[in-house]
């Protein structure tokens, strides 16, 4: 068998052991010991339990609380601050059956620190020794229940060995003494004789079982020596030298003399002992000063010379080494300490500097954004080459600071010292007194240092504070110092030295990163808490502390940072980086960082003590979902104390009438439940559980409810989730109607529900026997094509239908299965299945002439909201819950608001038994995307103070705010309204943003064409005033007596959204042909607009699975003039209005034209990025954002930026139809001061791929609650995979439309993109192919479904041939295409043929 030294006794170590207490190294690094107990545990039934002890935790401790029942191995990497907290422990578990196992690499300094406090000391060389010594270890402990150390050297090199077979090692282990060994110690201590007899006889019986020796020393060379060499360290020296003998020891301890003297022939004149020990502080080391012991019991006539040396990397030491060792020792003045081989690399002078994990270096960038220069690590990794491991200690760094700060303080005496002499001139006089003044400054201090030291330097200054002062010059500026730590130092905050920065009252930062992920946060080990040290901070009293997290809010992190560094005294800033190992995407950090921040695990805060003093409050909670469950408490809290307070009589009739409303509500139920009696004597009680995320299955089931109480039954209906499975097991009857979500899993009110079902399964449990059941499955047997995936068709409910069964539950009717791709969709099998349930329950009999009520549809809402009212005002003031009622999230839309969760802590929430974290999201109307520089002012203030901190450019030309909670939905909307914008109609069933080409270079054509934009907006918007009645507080006249109305809309408005789209050619930028109406912009002769080519019917929005759903591109009908284009306009609404199909999913005007035909109605679509200048002479910048995302964000501070240059801009911001934003109008004079701040803040950067800057993506996770897959957080981690191959095959500059959606629903106009993704479930996406890159040809599904492996693995051979083969100006969609990949897509309707690529290509059949 082929191991390293450290796999073999990781293996040992497994099979010997009943508990393992394994040392893991600083993060992220993980345990070398990890990944053979993984292998090992794969195949064997042996499973000892495994506990894992942290970087700069107690490991003595752990190891105490876990010895005692049976063998424990602690397994460690030699490390000296783990080695020194072990020692504090070792005396306590020495007469404990204890190994610890120790690697080492070419030191033994701190292991042998332990020599002296445990009975039993092993030291293996090779491999094979380690693993025999492993086991001879395991023996020696569980036999004398002693503690035994181990040390191995460890190599990366393999080496082949003979194991002892797995089912060998515990019979060897547990056996009986068979042999014993002779004791011939002599005279030695009892206690000491009789640990080496112990050896021994474990020894022999290691041998015995093995057939390999096992030797305390190991001796080589001559056999009459004149010289002794005594090794202890790396057992590799071979060179044969007449008169030398080697001895190498094997056992450190116990260690008789007599078996010492043993080893030493009398016919030796010198001993050299040679010990791999470079960091030894002691004048004498352990091995020299027990051969030196052992030879005083010799006659002083033999006694040999004993001297001591360094032994350091022996694998090339040469004879001639050793005969000049032996020359250097027998000089009449030898050195006092001899050296042998070449250095090791544990010296101060070779030491490297630690690894930094690449997601830490987040908060150093931050740190080094904010301080440049002035920064000061006081513990950084780069000191480690000449200060050695010590310097990254907090301990270390503090006396770092105190010296520095000590310098400063000198150096102020002697400024101050100069400055009394009297003696100066005027200039350095006032630079002296400046400096002094403004010496705390972070800018003037260090300006004025350098012109202080200039003038020093240029005058003769005759006093002895000169020289002072310019010896310490390095301290004039006001350095910004910070000691940077892991959340390791929670564990003891004395042992970490945490305490003494708290307690020392100096002016230093500390940074703690904790990297423990939320949900790992319950295994660690439940006795070795981490200590709160922001509480233990603030309970100190004159310590500033914050709570930061980077992926939760960058400006919090931000703040926090710049007033640490202001407070004068002790800063401690908690910084959260939740990550499992340095590969962990950005996009899992988020999700983790959200998950402890919204839970409330992570609170983000600042304490500030210097505020008390101004008598302001100190502390502040910067946690919004914490603060929003705060504030929900102290308003009942305060209603509750105003009640009392205030009306005390109130709070009595409360009372008195108490009595009364319990009498008339126990009659009420009485009655009630007298009826319900009548009703149901002869039916049994029906209970409906359904699963539903789309709401399909919970309509099913609610007309299912309907039609049994109709006939009789005693029926309740609720979601799985809410049914404990304790009380489903005494239900008589259930009807069970599931849905399936992403990849064959439970819809997300079933998933606990799920979860509890497979336990309960799994324990063989039979809690059902008194159930009666049938389930009612609704799925798509489309959604997952491939063979391989079509058991996820249907999946929740055929394994709730079985695990029923296998609980005890009796089926009263068969499961049966509803398809999407039936005639009637799921309806068809549902028309199987209810009758069987009426039958089985004995009501089929039953005639039901009751008419059955209409479901309510949105039509329904619209019609009954008069004019979009409907209760959204009742709902604001609703403090009760987050939400808005349903029918009112229909509604909202018109205004411009979407209801959403944060999905990414639903489960959490639902956990906890709260409601999801409802937010809103709010988009902005903004015709052709033109936007001032006082309304970008207001859009970044409203991100901050209203939402989640960021916001996005929309593929509609707009601004859109996510996270805004429902408190500040009204004053959101009101501060848009300020600044004369609005959110009316930017949603909903009406003609949504008007958007138009920026074409900057065009300045009279693209006026125009913004006017005309403006004006069909303002002409096709809703006339409805409940807009400003609900949010701007606007009162109709007259009170009710003026009643509005909707002449183009009428009281139903349209069908489904409504899309218009201005392009000016040969640009095609706002992707035309994918809007419900096009207008192609017609230049006149002067360069004026004459007028516009008309296309209508194109809509990007489909249905996975539903072939009656489809993307299209327009059709062109004809050309109008600017004055008619209104007309144009309104006719192709009303006609949409009064012929789109309001009953099914294909109600846009894409299904009308195809439905009613054409005739009955009669391009680079990529930002062109960079500057350029119009006919008018003023100047445009055109920017990439990637996404849309205005934030700022470590190294990209591109919301500040762009709020910097809203304050100085004259002209205005154009935001594009791809996400982007032009800086527009910008005149001669103001072009340096733009140019000025588009460069601080890197947001003049164009050197990104061209793939990247033609990428483009939706929102989807965590907020839309349509996204069955990540689009925004995912996009830009696959473009840095895709781009790499782009780059190998040179074409880093070719642009290539990539853009992708997390549902089908088509928000970035992916079907017009050479490559799409549009997700399905999570990890899992729809890959279409053969887009046209001027948007004029729509692309098709070439794989329906890959993940991120799959997607590499097509697109790099096909990136390589495109760019081997492709022809001048062919582009990507094109190629695709002509080599055979992909159809073209010729129309809408025939989208789904050639589906699944072509030929040899062709994967699924559609």
């Amino acid at each position: 068998m082929v191991q390293t030294p450290l796999s073999s006794v990781a293996r040992i170590a497994y099979l010997a052991s009943d508990i393992i207490v394994d040392s893991h190294p600083i993060a992220p690094s993980t345990s070398p010991f990890a990944q053979t107990y993984d292998s090992v545990a794969k195949t064997t039934p042996h499973k000892p339990r495994i506990v894992p002890a942290p970087f700069g935790a107690d490991a003595g401790a752990t190891i105490l609380r876990n010895a005692g029942a049976g063998l424990l191995s602690f397994t460690a990497s030699s490390n000296s601050q783990v080695l020194t907290r072990l020692l504090l422990h070792l005396s306590e578990f020495a007469a404990l059956p204890v190994v610890l196992h120790l690697s080492l690499k070419d030191d033994l300094s701190d292991v042998l620190l332990l020599r002296s406090a445990v009975p039993f000391f092993l030291l293996s060389y090779t491999a094979q020794q380690a693993h025999d010594n492993a086991l001879l270890a395991s023996r020696i402990a569980r036999v004398e229940k002693k503690a035994v150390l181990h040390a191995f050297y460890s190599s990366d090199v393999p080496a082949s060995i003979s194991e002892l077979a797995e089912d060998q090692v515990l019979p060897f282990l547990l056996g009986e003494r068979k042999v014993h060994a002779n004791d011939d110690t002599g005279a030695d201590a009892t206690a000491l004789s009789q640990y080496f007899k112990s050896y021994e006889t474990a020894a022999l019986e290691t041998v015995s079982l093995l057939r390999r020796p096992s030797h305390p020393f190991t001796v080589r060379g001559s056999k009459d020596p004149h010289t002794v060499i005594l090794l202890l360290g790396s057992d590799v020296i071979s060179a044969d030298v007449d008169g030398v003998s080697y001895v190498s020891v094997n056992l450190v301890n116990p260690l008789p003399p007599s078996r010492l003297l043993s080893i030493i022939p009398t016919s030796a004149t010198r001993v050299i002992v040679l010990e791999q020990v470079q960091r030894w502080n002691m004048k004498w080391t352990p091995l020299y000063l027990e051969t030196v012991s052992a030879l005083q019991g010799r006659e002083i006539n033999h006694r040999p010379v004993v001297q001591s040396g360094f032994l350091g990397y022996a694998s090339g030491v040469t004879a001639a080494d050793i005969q000049q060792l032996i020359q250097e020792a027998s000089q009449a003045s030898p050195p006092s300490r001899l050296y042998l081989g070449k250095a090791t690399s544990t010296g101060v002078s070779t030491s490297t500097a630690p690894h930094i994990p690449k997601h830490e270096v987040a908060y150093t960038k931050i740190l080094s954004h904010l301080f440049a220069d002035r920064l000061e690590v006081i513990n950084s990794p780069s000191l480690v080459a000449e200060q050695g491991e010590i310097a990254t200690t907090p301990e270390f760094a503090l006396g770092r600071v105190r010296g520095q700060l000590d310098q400063r303080a000198e150096l102020i005496h002697s400024v101050q010292e100069l400055l009394e002499s009297g003696d100066l001139d005027g200039e350095l006089h006032a630079l002296l007194t400046t400096w002094i003044l403004a010496k705390d400054d972070a800018s003037k201090s260090m300006s004025l240092g350098n012109n202080i030291v200039k003038k020093l330097e240029s005058t003769q200054v005759q006093h002895p504070a000169v020289e002072r002062i310019l010896s310490l010059r390095a301290h004039f500026p006001s350095s910004s110092r910070w000691i940077i730590g892991s959340d390791a130092w929670s564990y003891d905050l004395g042992s970490s030295g945490l305490h003494h920065a708290i307690a020392s009252g100096l002016n230093v930062n500390i940074l703690i990163l904790d990297t423990l992920p939320y949900s790992s946060r319950n295994n660690a080990d439940p006795h070795r808490r981490k200590h709160d040290v922001g509480l233990y901070a603030m309970n100190h009293g004159d310590v500033y502390v914050a709570s930061v997290a980077v992926f939760s809010s960058y400006p919090q992190v931000i703040q926090s940072l710049m007033e640490a560094d202001r407070f004068n005294g002790p800063s401690v800033v908690l910084a959260y980086l939740p990550y499992h190992s340095e590969t962990s995407p950005a996009l899992d950090i988020l999700k983790e960082t959200k998950l402890a921040v919204d839970t409330g695990y992570w609170p983000l805060y600042r304490w500030d003590p210097s505020k008390e003093q101004d008598g302001r409050e100190p502390f502040s909670l910067d946690s919004d979902a914490v603060k929003n469950d705060l504030q929900q408490f102290l308003d009942r809290q305060n209603h509750l104390s105003q009640l009392v307070r205030s009306k005390p009589q109130m709070a009595a009739e409360l009372v008195s009438s108490l009595g009364e409303n319990v009498k008339e509500a126990r009659k009420k139920k009485a009655q009630q439940s007298y009826d319900e009696l009548l009703n149901n004597l002869d039916a049994p009680p029906l209970l409906i559980l359904y699963a539903s995320d789309s709401g399909a299955a919970e309509k099913k089931a609610k007309r299912l409810a309907t039609r049994a109480k109709a006939r009789g039954l005693s029926t309740t209906i609720a979601t799985l989730d809410s049914m404990p499975l304790e009380s489903l097991a005494l239900e008589e009857h259930v009807a069970f109607i599931a849905s399936v979500a992403g990849q064959g899993e439970p819809p997300q009110n079933g998933r606990t529900f799920f979860k509890t079902l497979n336990a309960a399964a799994t324990r063989g449990e039979k809690i059902f026997t008194d159930l009666k059941y049938t389930v009612f499955a609704m799925g798509d047997s489309h959604y997952w094509p491939r063979p391989e995936d079509a058991h996820y068709y249907n999946k929740p409910g055929k394994d709730l239908d079985e695990r029923l069964e296998k609980l005890g539950g009796q089926r009263i009717a068969d499961l049966v299965l509803g398809d999407d791709q039936d005639a009637d969709g799921p309806e068809t099998g549902y028309k199987v299945w209810e009758p069987l349930l009426w039958k089985a329950l004995g009501v089929d009999n039953i005639e039901v002439t009751e008419a059955e009520a209409d479901p309510i549809t949105n039509e329904h809402i619209k019609a009954a909201s008069q004019y979009l009212r409907g209760t959204i005002t009742e709902g604001l003031m609703d403090n009760t819950t987050g939400a808005l009622a349903p029918s009112d999230t229909q509604l909202t839309k018109f205004h411009g608001i979407y209801q959403q969760d944060d999905r990414d802590i639903r489960d959490e929430r639902q956990a906890q038994g709260v409601e999801p974290a409802f937010s809103f999201m709010i988009r902005v109307r903004m015709p052709g995307g033109v936007c001032q520089p006082d309304q970008w002012l207001q859009m970044d203030q409203i991100a901050d103070e209203h939402g989640s901190g960021t916001f996005k450019i929309t593929t509609r030309q707009t601004f859109q705010f996510h996270g805004v909670i429902k408190r500040h939905l009204k004053p959101a909307i009101q501060d848009i309204n300020r600044v004369l914008l609005d959110t009316l109609a930017a949603c909903g069933d009406v003609n949504r943003n008007v958007i138009c080409s920026s074409i900057p270079t065009k300045s009279k054509l693209h006026r125009e064409v913004y006017d005309f934009a403006k004006n069909l907006s303002a002409h096709l918007i809703p006339r409805t005033t409940a807009y400003h009645e609900i949010w701007l507080d606007k009162k109709l006249v007259a009170g009710e007596a003026v009643k509005d109305f909707e002449p183009l809309y009428g009281e139903f408005y349209l069908p489904r959204k409504f899309k218009v789209a201005v392009a000016v050619p040969p640009t095609n930028d706002v992707d035309v042909f994918a809007n419900d109406l096009g207008l192609i912009a017609i230049m006149g002769e002067h360069g004026g607009l004459a007028g516009f080519n008309v296309s209508i019917g194109g809509g990007m929005g489909v249905t996975h699975g539903n072939k009656k759903t489809y993307p299209r591109i327009g059709d062109i009908i004809g050309f109008c003039t600017v004055e008619q284009a209104n007309q144009v306009a309104e006719g192709v609404v009303l006609t949409q209005r009064d012929n789109g199909n309001r009953a099914e999913y294909n109600a846009r005007l894409k299904y009308t034209i195809d439905r009613m035909g054409l005739d009955v109605f009669k391009a680079e679509n990529v930002d062109d990025y960079g500057w350029s200048t119009g006919e008018d002479g003023k100047h445009h910048f055109t920017m990439f954002i990637e996404n849309g995302r205005i934030q700022d964000e470590p190294g990209r501070d591109f919301k500040t930026g762009l709020r910097e240059i809203a304050k100085i801009h004259k002209g205005a911001f154009r935001l594009t139809a791809n996400q982007h934003l032009l800086v527009s109008d910008i005149a001669d004079e103001d072009l340096p001061d733009i140019k000025r701040l588009l460069a601080k803040y890197k947001l003049d950067n164009l050197t990104h791929s061209a793939l990247r800057l033609s990428s483009s993506a939706c929102v989807a996770f965590p907020t839309c609650g349509l996204a069955m897959a990540e689009s925004e957080r995912y996009l830009p981690i696959l473009v840095d995979k895709v781009e790499k191959i782009c780059e190998a095959n040179g074409l880093r500059n070719d642009a290539i439309v990539m853009r992708m959606t997390g549902c089908p629903n088509g928000c970035a106009r992916p079907y017009v993109a050479e490559i799409a993704f549009i997700g399905k479930a999570p990890g899992s996406y729809s890959m279409l192919l053969g887009g046209g890159y001027y948007g004029q040809r729509m692309n098709k599904i070439y794989r329906d479904a890959v993940t991120e492996p799959e997607i590499l693995g097509i697109l790099e051979p096909m990136i390589k041939r495109y760019a081997l083969e492709r022809l001048e100006g062919e582009r990507f969609g094109d190629f695709t295409i002509r080599a055979g990949y992909i159809a073209p897509t010729t129309s809408g309707k025939e989208w789904y043929q050639g589906m699944g690529g072509e030929g040899q290509y062709r994967e699924i059949a559609v």
